[in-house]
């Protein structure tokens, strides 16, 4: 399991796309999964979590269009 200390999307998304599978933690928002490159909405999610998969997601398919 990962920790991130700061909110960083490309951060995130390079470690996420880079694994493919796994957990993260950011603190001040909560526990993540991941699964084949791409973060996975929590199941008791928030309005925060839900923001931020979208952002780590939207940052990973920008990743990939750049590498391809």
């Amino acid at each position: 399991m990962r920790l991130f200390k700061r909110y960083t999307p490309s951060m995130i998304a390079k470690h996420v796309s880079r694994l493919f599978k796994g957990n993260i933690y950011i603190y001040g928002i909560g526990r993540f999964e991941f699964d084949n490159g791409k973060l996975i909405i929590p199941a008791k999610a928030e309005k925060r979590h839900f923001q931020a998969v979208k952002e780590v997601n939207q940052e990973i398919m920008r990743l990939r269009c750049a590498y391809a």
